[in-house]
């Protein structure tokens, strides 16, 4: 089973960057894809970005694009999520997730989440 822990949330004003990490535990790091969900008050999780395996091939939700960058350092069993131009609409739980498969992209393990909080 794997253990998914995030830290770097805060507090930020617009225009403000923030990165994200997520250490995982518990299995072959490098064998399973990664991304970021968050969930805003009142509203559903949504997907925010994923990373395949290796690191080489990403995704993001439109409303990220170009602002968010997701990575993964395989040695050191971490994934970011490194936060630019930051939004207030961008506040949000933000939480890890990996994959519940080698070598696929489907997440299903999620950590406990850390605020992302964004004021104008």
């Amino acid at each position: 089973q794997v253990q998914l822990v995030e830290s770097g949330g805060g507090l930020v004003q617009a225009g403000g960057s923030l990165r994200l990490s997520c250490a995982a535990s518990g299995r072959t790091f490098s064998r399973y894809a990664m991304g970021w969900f968050r969930q805003a008050p009142g509203k559903e999780r949504d997907f925010v970005a994923s990373i395949n395996w290796s690191g080489g091939t990403t995704y993001y939700a439109d409303s990220v694009k170009g602002r968010f960058t997701i990575s993964r350092d395989n040695a050191k069993n971490t994934v970011y999520l490194q936060m630019n131009s930051l939004k207030p609409e961008d506040t949000a739980v933000y939480y890890c997730a990996a994959a519940g498969t080698t070598y696929t992209m489907d997440l299903k393990y999620w950590g406990q989440g850390t605020q992302v909080t964004v004021t104008s």
